[in-house]
């Protein structure tokens, strides 16, 4: 289904998708399969890949979010083990994830995927010192999803 128009964005429906009516060159457009697509100032136009989700977190004693998006909570399942759940679950599994975490105190630390099968609807993750040692809890906790 076209968009015929954006409040607020200013952006028309052309014949191959939305162009740019009234914004500068290399403005965001949407060709005729829905993908969003924009130069951000790198010499080309390229499909943007959004954050599915994203949350920054306190890992120690009662896990608290201090901000995020689709992110409904998060499941202490031990030291150094939480579950990221999703508020809307992602498309399918085959999602990319980045995270990282700064425990308490000037100890380094790792973010870790377990050995369990993530879902569509949660993600789980392991904080350590190294990959070999027992689970940390984490001062901050990052983590993001893009799909």
């Amino acid at each position: 289904m076209p968009i015929s128009r954006i409040p607020g964005v200013g952006l028309d429906t052309g014949s191959s998708g939305v162009a740019p009516s009234n914004l500068s060159t290399g403005a965001p457009s949407w060709d005729g399969s829905g993908n969003l697509s924009f130069n951000s100032g790198y010499g080309s136009t390229a499909v943007a890949y959004g954050c599915r989700a994203w949350v920054n977190f306190n890992g120690t004693g009662t896990v608290a979010i201090r901000g995020s998006g689709n992110v409904s909570s998060i499941t202490d399942n031990g030291t150094g083990e939480y579950t990221i759940n999703f508020t809307q679950a992602m498309p399918d599994i085959n999602y990319s994830v980045s995270a990282g975490a700064r425990p308490v105190g000037n100890a380094g630390c790792v973010v870790l995927t377990p050995e369990v099968t993530n879902t569509t609807t949660a993600y789980r993750i392991s904080t350590r010192p190294d990959p070999q040692a027992a689970g940390i809890d984490a001062a901050y906790v990052y983590f993001q999803v893009f799909r």
